[in-house]
This record gives structure tokens, sequence and C-alpha cells, in this order.
């Protein structure tokens, strides 16, 4: 058995990677970097070529520019929305009894500041957004044609894999370097802000456990549970003796997306799926890492 992850080179591939090996699944990384085989799912020549020839049981599309900025429009519309149909497409014709994963955000919903579900309505605030929107439709028109389409709506999710642009791994970062004697000041805007800070590992879990459904083919993936960043200075510095407030400058002017983004993860909970790694437990995972 075989499964193609496009965007292998993420911590979402990395993750997913390790749960299709523990299922004996072989794994074909696609990636435009990393040590996986250099290839773009915007490209329909390279994408059926790797379909007809792998004729996976499993096909995860991962790949995107994880940017709401108008500047990536061109760059989202390649990668999330040609790649969705290069993908639905090259299956159709060449391996239909393949099992597709679209990933989507917890971002392409109306958010009114309540736990959100795989069945409220979207948003169309920014360009990712609706290029998320884009493919989930053409995922849900190629199911009603035979395709065994599958959408998992992500929300936070964290790991040693992040970059330091996301604050999850800004501040773990420099909560080490100050452990090792560093007198920096973390810059953060609204830290009362809160989301989910799910671990990567768990995510992945959930994604499997979605592919393995029949009837289901939607749902948000994610722990249902949400922190302020000022809790996530708290686990962090806790874990090394000091005091958050000594090595904190806040950022004057600074809006936020968003107060408040959280799942709510019945439908996926329903099915056996549940994220178990405390947010304690993910500040000792990112910290010794």
């Amino acid at each position: 058995m075989k499964a193609i992850i496009f965007g292998a080179n993420g911590q979402d591939g990395y993750y997913l990677s390790e749960a299709c090996r523990k299922r004996q699944i072989e794994v074909i990384g696609i990636s435009r970097s990393g040590p996986w085989i250099h290839g773009d799912v915007s490209s329909p020549e390279i994408v059926e070529k790797l379909i007809r020839t792998h004729q996976p049981a499993m096909i995860f599309h991962l790949a995107a520019e994880s940017t709401t900025k108008h500047d990536a429009i061109y760059e989202n519309n390649a990668t999330i929305g040609t790649g969705t149909i290069n993908i639905l497409e090259s299956v159709k014709r060449w391996s239909p009894c393949s099992k597709i994963f679209i990933a989507g955000s917890g971002l392409q919903f109306a958010n009114k500041g309540q736990p959100l579900s795989e069945t409220d309505p979207f948003d169309h605030g920014s360009a990712y957004v609706a290029t998320r929107n884009y493919s989930v439709y053409l995922a849900r028109y190629f199911r009603n044609i035979g395709t065994k389409t599958y959408v998992g709506y992500l929300f936070h999710h964290e790991s040693p894999l992040r970059g330091e642009q996301y604050i999850c791994q800004k501040i773990a970062k420099a909560t080490r370097r100050i452990a090792e004697g560093s007198e920096e000041l973390i810059e953060l805007g609204d830290i009362s802000v809160r989301k989910e800070w799910t671990f990567a590992a768990n995510v992945a879990e959930g994604i499997m456990t979605l592919l393995e459904q029949d009837q289901v083919f939607e749902a948000t993936i994610g722990s249902g549970c949400a922190y302020s960043i000022e809790d996530w200075l708290n686990e962090c510095f806790n874990l090394i003796n000091k005091d958050w407030k000594d090595y904190v400058r806040r950022q004057n002017n600074f809006e936020a997306e968003y107060k408040l983004l959280v799942s709510n993860p019945a439908t996926i909970n329903s099915l056996g799926w549940h994220a178990d790694t405390t947010l304690a437990a993910l500040a000792k995972i990112m910290l010794s890492h």
C-alpha cells in the first residue's frame, strides 16, 4: 500500500509520514525542497505521472503558502487551487480507488467567537481563505461524481518543526535561549488572543482517522481547547523557573486578526479520535527538542 504526500517537507508532512509508516504504508513524498522527490503540485504533468505510476491508496494535499497576505494570491491559487484540480482529475482518470485528503483551515469559517465545526458557513476575508474554499467546493464536486475526497479543517497545531515565524516557536526558542543566559526581550502583540495549541502528531492521527471512514468526509480536526498566548508564556517560562513578564515587550498599536479561534471537534471525536497532548506536555516537547 502506498501514500503520496504533496507538501511532504512541512511539519504535517513529517508527522503524516510517521503515521503512514506506523501502518506499513509506503510514503512517496513530494516537495519543492527537502530530502523528497522534487515536484510541484501545480504541474498537471507531474501529478498525473505520479498518480498513474504509483496507484496510491491515499493522497494527501498539504502543499500551501501559509499566509493570508494578498501578495501570495497567485502562489495560493497555483498550489492550493490548481494543485487540488490536478490531484482530483488525475485520480478520476487513473486511480479511482484512491482516497484523497485535502487540507483545510479553521480560518475558512465565519468566526463569531464561538467554536467552529465543519458545518459552519465559510468566510471570504482573505485570498488564502477564498482559495481554500474553492478547493473544498472542488472536493465536494468530485465526491459527487464518485471520487473519495476528504477535507480536514485544521486549527493551530504545533511541534518542534514549526518555523520561528509562528508565535509558539518564537516563544519556545526565545525561552530556551533565555534559559541559557540570553537577556533578550520577546516582542509580542495581544497576548490575550486564544487559540488551539494542539500537537501536530495528534493532528496527523486525526487525519488518518478521517480517511479510515466511508460515511464521514469532512471534519474539523482540533483539540477544541483554547488557550491564550499568555497561557503559553506561563507554561514555557515555568519550565525554566523564570517570570515571563521580565522578558516580554508589548508591541504598540497591534490589532489581532481574531480574539478566539477554536474548533468544535464533535464529529472527529465521535469517530474515536481525541487530541491527548496537554498544553504543559507540548511546552516540554517544544523546549526539550
